[in-house]
């Protein structure tokens, strides 16, 4: 732990100094403060900056994080010259990674809150809730991230492979699922519509908003399955373990290909 400690606190003085964790700060910031000056409303502004968190926060996670560990290759080579263990530095890698990534973000649209007081208002679990998905889902898609830089070697195509894989959940996925939907019409669907939304992680999250808020304009054919059939409590709870399980699982895949992995 103590080396996973000291590589941690190295990467956050070396992140914290980027200047695209400062652009990720202020462009949250902007976005944030400009929705609550001219989006018509509390409610209406937490309902487009939660649309927009599902798109943005997995982009830049997973590009950030692919490209910091694949410009990071010689510092990686020069720690395991050194008595570090491999699974310690893996770990130190992504949480020094992912926590400033995450704190931007969270910065990002606090500021703004706490500024207009939402935060004292009923509007305090939306923000809540929100702050909470925007900051698994970047800790999955920094997991994501490390997962395709240690099993693709180039640069480039591990950087197209990332970006394939944020369209595929964050963009194509939800069309997918209608296509199947529409093609089995005359089948019941509840319990294979489940189970692809637990192979989204961004779908999970656009679940637990709902249930939380009630966010129709987020709602896509597996929130609202997920919602009938599950209500509530049981539903936020899921949603909850699934993005849980989301982080852990690239983790563990990444840390035995990173083992096994020749420098």
């Amino acid at each position: 732990m103590t080396a996973t400690r000291k590589i941690i606190v190295y990467e956050l003085r070396d992140i914290v100094r980027s200047r695209w964790i400062l652009f990720y700060a202020l462009f949250f910031l902007v976005i944030t403060e400009g929705l609550f000056r001219f989006g018509g409303g509390s409610a209406n502004a937490l309902v487009s900056l939660s649309s927009l968190a599902l798109v943005i926060v997995p982009l830049i996670s997973i590009v950030f994080g692919a490209m910091y560990l694949y410009d990071a290759r010689s510092f990686t080579e020069l720690l395991l010259t050194q008595p570090v263990g491999r699974v310690a530095l893996f770990k130190g890698l992504y949480i020094g990674l992912a926590l400033p990534i995450a704190m931007s973000f969270l910065l990002g649209i606090g500021i703004p809150l706490v500024f207009r007081g939402i935060l004292a208002t009923a509007h305090l679990e939306t923000a809540l809730v929100l702050a909470v998905s925007g900051t698994l889902l970047t800790f999955i898609f920094v997991a994501l991230a490390f997962l395709v830089a240690v099993t693709v070697e180039q640069k480039v195509r591990g950087l197209s492979v990332s970006i394939l894989l944020w369209l595929l959940l964050t963009v194509l996925y939800d069309g997918l699922v209608l296509a199947l939907a529409a093609f089995f019409a005359d089948y019941p669907l509840e319990r294979p519509m489940l189970v692809l939304m637990l192979l989204n992680p961004v779908d999970l999250a656009r679940v637990l908003l709902l249930l939380t808020f009630d966010l129709s304009a987020l709602m896509g054919y597996t929130g609202a399955v997920f919602e009938q059939f599950f209500g509530t409590l049981a539903g936020k709870a899921i949603s909850i373990a699934g993005l849980m399980s989301w982080i852990v699982i690239p983790l563990v895949a990444g840390i035995r290909r990173f083992k096994k992995k020749d420098f």
